[in-house]
């Protein structure tokens, strides 16, 4: 294993939920032993000095959450939407845990905003509304499994994050009354059962009584159910997150109601794919 640290990226407008992403960023640093860089990015030069006093404030905060952990300030002049990925590429990010304000807009990213800054980079997001972080972290993770391949990939990730917080998963696949793409999803399921199994993580699985038309409800509805603190999704073709299931409402995800962080990657030409290695 490499003995290099892992590197969270955290963008900041210094609204609430961008303090709300801190916070996780800190309490998942602290479980893996990862250094965290706050960014903030000004559209003017002018506004950089004003902008590294803030993020230096920050910095002094989020040390008091978790002291131990090293925390940096970015700046950058720019445009938000370009400026984080070009940042988690600059450092090698790990992870980026990014807030959303929603369905509300102001300054930071909503929806399908969201999915653009997402698809510009290969690193993991982790997208947080208002709710906190628990101390123990992800304790119950939702993995939705749909009818790509690519979806197995998040496995990889998914267990990093599981063996980090001694997690238990859960798997959940839409109804398919088609028998050919009902095989296909048992397969999916199969599939992940014997990948977690071999990994000694706790799981469970579980059809939906929604089919693919409803599963972004199912997929909210079960995380609730199981008092889930992450859903984790695979951003599939042009941005649709559920590719073929032909669920055009990624930001109902992300922007859930019940306020359960997203964990959102891009799929990987070959290979399992992932992304993250954890040390702890």
């Amino acid at each position: 294993m490499s003995q290099t640290k892992s590197k969270i990226l955290v963008p900041t407008d210094f609204t609430k939920v961008a303090d709300v992403a801190m916070n996780h960023a800190m309490t998942v640093a602290k479980h893996t032993g990862a250094e965290v860089y706050l960014l903030h990015v000004v559209p003017k030069q002018s506004e950089a000095e004003e902008a590294r006093k803030k993020l230096a404030i920050e910095v002094g905060r989020a040390s008091q959450w978790s002291a131990g952990v090293p925390v940096h300030k970015l700046v950058r002049v720019g445009s938000i939407f370009d400026d984080i990925g070009d940042a988690a590429a600059e450092i090698s990010a790990d992870l980026i845990m990014m807030g959303t304000h929603g369905m509300r807009g102001m300054q930071f990213i909503t929806g399908s905003r969201a999915l653009r800054v997402i698809t510009s980079s290969d690193v993991p997001f982790v997208v947080v509304q208002e709710r906190a972080i628990k101390e123990g972290g992800y304790d119950s993770i939702v993995v939705p499994l749909d009818l790509h391949k690519e979806t197995r990939q998040k496995l990889t990730l998914v267990a990093d994050m599981a063996k980090t917080f001694n997690s238990k998963v859960h798997l959940l696949t839409p109804k398919e009354n088609d028998e050919f793409l009902h095989k296909q999803l048992l397969n999916h399921i199969k599939f992940a059962d014997q990948y977690l199994s071999e990994r000694g993580i706790e799981h469970d699985a579980t059809i939906s009584e929604e089919d693919s038309n409803d599963f972004v409800a199912a997929v909210v509805k079960h995380a609730v159910k199981v008092d889930a603190d992450l859903i984790t999704i695979m951003n599939l073709a042009q941005g649709n997150i559920f590719g073929v299931l032909g669920v055009p409402y990624e930001q109902e995800i992300i922007t859930n109601e019940a306020q359960i962080p997203v964990m959102c990657m891009n799929p990987r030409e070959t290979g399992i794919g992932g992304g993250w290695t954890m040390q702890g």
